[in-house]
């Protein structure tokens, strides 16, 4: 070949070849993207500012299902764990949406936690947000369906347990008005007569209280709570039982443990387990509190040395007003209703409380709450 073709055809095979390279590049650079856009976690412009204003429950989801947002509702309502769908139903409704393009509504009864038998019921919208993303509202309906129960329950327990100290106080107060005349005995009447008032306005306190626990969500302002300051406030408030009882109060465990869901609450809780512990001790004894963390659960352990509960009634502690022992329940004041509000705050926090006991040798209660999560935690802070 002449040689004055040789530089002609290697400028065009050089062209040639360096636009070839141009365009792998780009070809690689648009498919680089489109894999970056399929990772990413973020979420369209505004969508952030929406879910953190949501009252109700607001998850947004990949096309993997992977949970990229989640108000603080969702957290709350147990709907979101390690940033996927708790519940199968959800996840199902994500799918036909996904599948169909239509959105759709249904209401769910769903578990309230990964354990125990406490169910919340929603009212859900499932659709799609943009090209790649779906969007899923929870709204809380449970306050409707327990309304109905409440009210036959706050009647029943009305009529049941304010009969017994309202005439208790009739007697003495007729009592009182026949022996007038005899200061011993208006003394020995007065001091029934002020117990017994006592006990009354203790029931009714209580009452108000279950019911208002039955009547609506409990968390209303959920946060990150501290378990160690729970336990430390329990200790605090029973303190001056214990002393006067001589039963001494230790606790120890796992530090650090969190939950998702309201202090004051989790604090009546945990108060009542050791105000019955201490009660039910013998002198001289020891109250015990345990936490364990493990496993995503964290384990609330309460145990005594006291009296121990019948293998029978284990499973009936926590019905509202049952006492073990009625005689001694009358004599120390109780209710019966300390262990029912254990039960439902702790069903509130999608928990459950458990019972071990020897007649004799005490009894444990346990109360396992779901751990709070580092999406939790960082949906909180963000909101």
């Amino acid at each position: 070949m002449d040689s004055a073709w040789l530089v002609p055809l290697s400028l065009v095979f050089g062209f040639v070849a360096g636009a070839g390279v141009v365009g792998v590049l780009a070809v690689s650079a648009r498919r680089g993207k489109r894999a970056a856009d399929v990772v990413s976690t973020a979420v369209p412009d505004g969508i952030d500012q929406v879910i953190e204003a949501l009252e109700s429950a607001g998850v947004v989801l990949d096309p993997s299902n992977n949970v990229v947002k989640a108000s603080p509702g969702a957290m709350a309502f147990g709907l979101v764990w390690n940033q996927a769908l708790v519940h199968p139903e959800l996840v199902a409704l994500v799918d036909q949406v996904r599948r169909s393009g239509d959105p759709v509504a249904q209401e769910l009864e769903l578990a309230r936690g990964p354990f125990g038998d406490a169910n919340i019921y929603l009212f859900v919208r499932v659709a799609r947000l943009g090209v790649r993303y779906i969007l899923l509202l929870a709204e809380d309906r449970t306050e409707s369906y327990r309304l109905d129960e409440v009210r036959r329950d706050f009647v029943a327990n009305i009529s049941h347990e304010l009969k017994t100290p309202i005439g208790a106080v009739g007697l003495l107060a007729e009592a009182l008005q026949a022996a007038s005349d005899e200061p011993d005995q208006v003394r020995r009447f007065a001091k029934r007569l002020t117990k017994e008032a006592d006990r009354l306005a203790r029931i009714t306190q209580e009452i108000i209280e279950l019911s208002r626990l039955q009547a609506a969500d409990a968390l209303t302002k959920p946060e990150v709570v501290d378990i160690d300051h729970v336990v430390a406030m329990a200790i605090d408030q029973n303190r001056v039982a214990a002393d006067s009882n001589r039963v001494e109060i230790a606790s120890g465990g796992d530090v650090g443990a969190e939950v998702y869901g309201d202090e004051p609450l989790l604090g009546v809780a945990l108060h009542n387990l050791v105000a019955n512990a201490i009660q039910y001790s013998p002198k001289g004894s020891r109250v015990g509190i345990g936490v364990t963390n493990a496993d995503g659960i964290v384990e609330i352990a309460v145990t005594d040395q006291g009296v121990g509960i019948p293998e029978d009634d284990r499973d009936r502690v926590f019905e509202r007003f049952f006492r073990v022992d009625p005689a001694r329940s009358r004599h120390t004041g109780g209710s019966g209703l300390g262990l029912s509000i254990v039960k439902h705050v702790v069903q509130n926090h999608g928990g459950d409380i458990r019972v071990w006991s020897q007649p004799g040798s005490g009894s444990t209660f346990t109360i396992r709450l779901p751990e709070a999560s580092q999406a939790a935690q960082a949906s909180l802070k963000e909101a």
